[in-house]
């Protein structure tokens, strides 16, 4: 896989029509939908082959459901999006105006991590396509059959001039990270990481987006209802094994629910499955 060669025909794509209309946008969107659609089944088996399993329901429900939204959501504010947007200026300057003109930045890299590969990936490129742009997708190196699943779709539901798919381990992830032809890239993943992509892009000044891990501390005050609390805690921390970047991280508890914090706790585990 030459990438070289993969970021020219994206960046051909961008050059011939910088200024895409409406129109092809939104047929871009569709595209991508019906990719989804169509292939619901197919990503599915894919992810629970590479998770080792997974619940179908959980898929749809965490993967599925979010790109198919996403897509709707898009097209719906769209033309609101991209229409010229005047701004006042200051007294001194009452000769001249201000207008914002959204217009598309070229090339987009989206490197997406493996614990929602679907979304991740799909997710950053509705935002992506709709702005107008070309965009290249890296999926992650530990889902190879959601990742291999995917690039084939693509290259059957986009031509490369639009979107294109490559998979590949961290060194072509660096590979992506330091090339001076994108005009962004979106990275979701590690802190670790983060940092490694931020500095390759910045030495050829590509902006970034990084969506990073985190911690997410819970607090049950005495006065909270555990009930309800755990209820919430528990289904949010259990949703896809609990790898889910706002996914409670550590509890601090008031000692009045100390003794019956796990006993209900388990209880509602055991309720849920």
């Amino acid at each position: 896989m030459d990438l070289n060669l993969v970021l020219k025909k994206l960046k051909e794509g961008h050059n011939h029509d910088p200024y895409p209309s409406v129109k092809k946008r939104v047929n871009w969107l569709n595209q991508l939908k019906l990719l989804v659609i169509e292939n619901e089944k197919k990503f599915c088996e894919s992810i629970a082959k590479d998770f080792g399993i997974r619940s179908e329901y959980e898929t749809q429900l965490t993967e599925i459901l979010p790109v198919v939204f996403g897509v709707s959501y898009a097209k719906k504010n769209l033309k609101n999006w991209i229409k010229e947007k005047n701004k006042k200026v200051l007294p001194v300057f009452w000769f001249g105006k201000n207008k914002i003109l959204p217009q598309p930045l070229g090339v987009i890299a989206i490197i997406s991590p493996w614990n929602y590969p679907l979304q991740l990936s799909l997710s950053p490129t509705i935002g992506a396509l709709a702005a107008g742009n070309r965009v290249l997708i890296k999926p992650s190196e530990k889902t190879p059959n959601f990742s291999e699943l995917l690039k084939s779709l693509v290259s059957e539901y986009f031509d490369a001039t639009v979107l294109t798919v490559v998979v590949g381990d961290g060194k072509l992830a660096e590979k992506i990270s330091s090339n001076k032809s994108l005009d962004h890239i979106f990275f979701t993943g590690s802190g670790q990481v983060g940092k490694k992509v931020a500095t390759s892009a910045g030495l050829n000044l590509v902006p970034v987006t990084l969506e990073l891990g985190g911690k997410s501390p819970v607090f049950i005050s005495e006065s909270s209802n555990l009930d309800y609390a755990l209820k919430r805690i528990v289904g949010s921390k259990l949703l896809n094994a609990g790898q889910t970047c706002v996914a409670p991280d550590y509890l601090m508890l008031h000692t009045k629910h100390k003794p019956k914090f796990l006993k209900k706790y388990f209880e509602i585990v055991n309720n849920f499955y």
